[in-house]
């Protein structure tokens, strides 16, 4: 699998991310007839039974714990084993996307037989905040090479990076896994565009010490894709008056601000960027006569993002600083140096 090209890996990867998402649409058509309980509101989440079983709870929570143990034994395996980026597939990529596809699998028949996901358990905030962290280790990875701010780099420690180059794939596989198995595998417009994300992250995942794995226009798009389905889930809930804008806007204000600067875009079409977005909050708030909801709405996601960066820049300082202390000499991520990242 050497041979099969960056291009040609992501492509299969995403049309199989669709296929896999159209089976789900026609399959859940059968879970129409599950009786749930009435919306509650933001702080609910609807798709639940209302009287779960041991044996609906343990179907989700034995799935995601072999998932999640698979997955991380896979990146450990690359991490220890194999250690060599290549153009095209090592054999454990190979393994690694198998073995997603078949957890997939497990997946839909467990929802088909149980339906219940984890979130009969654990909060719908939870989810949501997998996905976050996955976001804002992003931009503490990248700081060295596009910049925290209009292109500059925050002063954040080389170490801090590098541990967090070396680590990422166990906290980015429990977010996309975690949040996979939150959800049973409804057909509603929001799953599935939930379930497809999820997909893509399963795939970079599984293209671990590949050139693919670190494209940096496909990282960007699943960066972006949550813009996408931010907004498309907001209008959804809400309606077009509801509060899509802060989701639209707030992620692309993260895209303007810090991700279009590791593109290689020249300064001019950077401005052009940044018009086009000033000038599409103005319209956007203009007509709904509420400038000065803009002020508040457009920045709430890129300032807890970056807040949140330096939340984690902290704690990974802190996790060094203890490893010194009990180990009573610098820490492994400052001897080895940088690693490759899986």
């Amino acid at each position: 699998m050497e041979k099969l090209r960056p291009g040609a890996a992501l492509a299969l990867g995403v049309a199989a991310g669709a296929v896999l998402t159209g089976l789900i649409w026609l399959l859940g058509q059968r879970l129409h007839s599950v009786i749930l309980l009435p919306d509650r509101g933001a702080s609910w989440y609807y798709w639940k039974l209302p009287e779960p079983t041991v044996w609906t709870r343990l179907s989700a929570w034995a799935g995601y714990a072999g998932h999640q143990l698979a997955f991380w034994w896979m990146i450990y395996y690359a991490q220890t084993r194999v250690r060599r980026y290549a153009k095209g597939l090592h054999p454990i990529n190979i393994v690694a996307l198998a073995v997603n596809a078949g957890f997939v699998a497990l997946h839909t028949l467990q929802t088909h037989l149980f339906y219940d996901g984890l979130a009969q358990d654990v909060s719908i905030f939870s989810s949501q905040g997998s996905v976050v962290i996955l976001l804002v280790a992003v931009l503490l990875m990248e700081n060295r090479r596009r910049g925290l701010f209009l292109g500059r780099p925050a002063p954040i420690s080389g170490q801090i990076v590098d541990v967090a180059r070396r680590y990422h794939g166990y906290l980015f596989s429990w977010a996309a896994v975690y949040t996979f198995w939150y959800h049973p595998m409804e057909s509603t417009t929001g799953h599935l565009i939930g379930f497809f994300y999820m997909f893509l992250l399963l795939v970079q995942g599984s293209l671990f010490l590949t050139r693919a794995h670190t494209n940096r226009w496909w990282t960007l798009t699943l960066e972006l894709t949550v813009a996408v389905h931010g907004t498309l889930v907001a209008v959804m809930t809400s309606g077009p008056d509801g509060a899509w804008p802060m989701f639209l806007f707030g992620f692309l204000g993260v895209f303007v601000i810090t991700q279009m600067h590791g593109l290689g875009l020249s300064r001019a079409v950077r401005w052009m960027l940044a018009a086009c977005y000033a000038g599409s909050v103005l319209a956007v708030y203009g007509m709904r006569d509420d400038l000065g909801g803009a002020a508040g709405e457009a920045v709430r996601i890129p300032a807890i993002e970056y807040v949140l960066v330096g939340v984690l820049a902290v704690l990974l300082w802190l996790a060094l600083r203890t490893a010194r202390l009990f180990r009573g000499r610098p820490a492994a991520a400052e001897e080895a140096g940088p690693a490759p990242r899986p």
